[in-house]
């Protein structure tokens, strides 16, 4: 379904690039390349996008890591590892079934391990290495969870976060992503998400929110009277190095979601993806960059770099069909939504340690509403049904989640905990010890 939603796209852009018909033509007139080459070359994509995709796992470490206080960077960084390889077991033992197996126009799947059969059946019939696609797939899923895991740091137990990322990546993403990639209703009604705005961004932002409000906001965040006390992270150039990091492998992230690359005409849609992907991010900092200067008089580093994330993201639901220009435009208002989102959040003292939910959700709905702008099979009607079915049912569904493990084990680290850091005392392992207690920033 994802190919064919490429497919038809770059046939509706609008706004097209003059070079684009010469080149339809150049790959219509091309002989095509024999069913094992055109094996060997899908596979390769799925490889490659697959581990791009997992190198944004440090890139989400890194950049949580930078964005927290120093007394909480080892628990980042443990508590990502972990959720990756959580996602990789889940999405085996029941994930990857309950998304793809026996959809068919429903709401889910088949529940039941994944059989890793290297090649499927008939290969030529595959058309790629069916454990290249699951590979592809898994990496995906390991991203939603990323979201969640720095909105809700700082105060979050490990283990219950862990327990929630079992939840999450074997069952509620699995079932919600069946919708549209795995053939289910929202599919049949004809959504479009290419690369996963919604499907994955604003899939972890919900999770993410549900975790924010039913934890509460870290001690002194917030004073009685309203006011907004700073909580500074720890490194900016870790932060920076993981929003390079996450660049880098959204191109894996949107270029391979193009699913075939045996033939000119699938290279050349990669590669306009890859153009696409890089301009919106840029947009998104330059717009972020921007608007600190003149809202608030000097430039915010934790915004441009956000800025970036949220580009990246709006483009990410069609990054084939829209012109340059087109693109500029998503990716700015993907980090105007940033600018903006993050003290409006702040009044309703939700705690987003990272903002990842300004980043993922906000703008990962902004770039699934606008999608029509640009692919003319989609439609706004069909499109904000997609965005409200996957928010209230991940919502809802997640905060369940949240609720019942606050119930039966609890969430938060108590005050006293909180304020030691969860380095110490969750894990034993300070991230920085030669600077001593007395530095850590309570």
């Amino acid at each position: 379904m994802r190919k064919f939603v490429a497919k038809s796209a770059a046939a509706l852009a609008v706004l097209s690039l003059s070079a684009l018909p010469a080149l339809a033509q150049d790959a219509e007139a091309a002989p095509a390349v024999s069913p094992e080459v055109a094996y060997i070359f899908n596979t390769l994509l799925f490889l490659i996008g697959g581990f791009l995709v997992m190198w944004m796992a440090a890139g989400f470490a890194m950049l949580e890591a930078g964005l927290v206080r120093s007394k909480n960077v080892s628990m980042q960084c443990l508590k990502n590892i972990s959720l990756y390889s959580i996602a990789g077991l889940m999405f085996w033992i029941t994930g990857y079934n309950l998304m793809y197996s026996g959809v068919d126009g429903g709401f889910i799947g088949s529940f039941g391990p994944y059989s890793f059969d290297p090649v499927g059946g008939d290969a030529l019939d595959t058309g790629y290495s069916t454990a290249s696609d699951w590979f592809f797939q898994m990496v995906f899923v390991a991203a939603t969870a990323s979201i969640v895991s720095g909105t809700v740091a700082e105060r979050v137990k490990l283990w219950p976060f862990l327990i929630f990322t079992a939840v999450l990546t074997g069952i509620l993403y699995p079932i919600s992503g069946s919708w549209q990639w795995g053939g289910g209703w929202l599919s049949e009604m004809g959504f479009s998400d290419f690369a996963g705005s919604t499907i994955v961004h604003s899939v972890g932002g919900w999770a993410a929110l549900a975790g924010a409000i039913v934890l509460g906001a870290r001690k002194g965040k917030y004073g009685a009277d309203g006011t907004v006390h700073p909580l500074p992270g720890s490194s900016m150039p870790l932060a920076t190095l993981g929003t390079f990091i996450l660049w880098l492998g959204w191109f894996g992230f949107n270029g391979a979601s193009q699913l075939a690359m045996g033939s000119i005409g699938d290279v050349t849609d990669i590669s306009r993806i890859f153009a696409n992907t890089n301009m919106a991010a840029a947009s998104g900092v330059i717009v972020a960059v921007i608007l600190t200067q003149v809202l608030y008089k000097k430039v915010d580093v934790t915004m441009a770099l956000n800025g970036a994330l949220a580009g990246l993201v709006s483009i990410t639901a069609e990054p084939l069909a829209p012109s340059m220009w087109a693109t500029v435009f998503i990716g700015g208002v993907g980090g105007a939504i940033v600018v903006f989102a993050v003290p409006l959040l702040d009044k309703l003292k939700i705690d987003d340690v990272v903002g990842a939910i300004p980043v993922h959700l906000l703008a990962g709905i902004w770039g699934t509403l606008i999608v029509p702008l640009s692919n003319g099979d989609a439609s706004y009607v069909t499109q904000l049904t997609g965005i409200v079915a996957y928010g209230v049912f991940t919502f809802v569904a997640s905060g369940i989640v949240w609720f019942a493990l606050k119930a039966a084990i609890g969430i938060r680290v108590s005050d006293e905990e909180e304020a030691l850091g969860l380095d110490k005392v969750e894990i034993g392992v300070e991230a920085y010890p030669e600077f001593g207690t007395g530095s850590q920033r309570l």
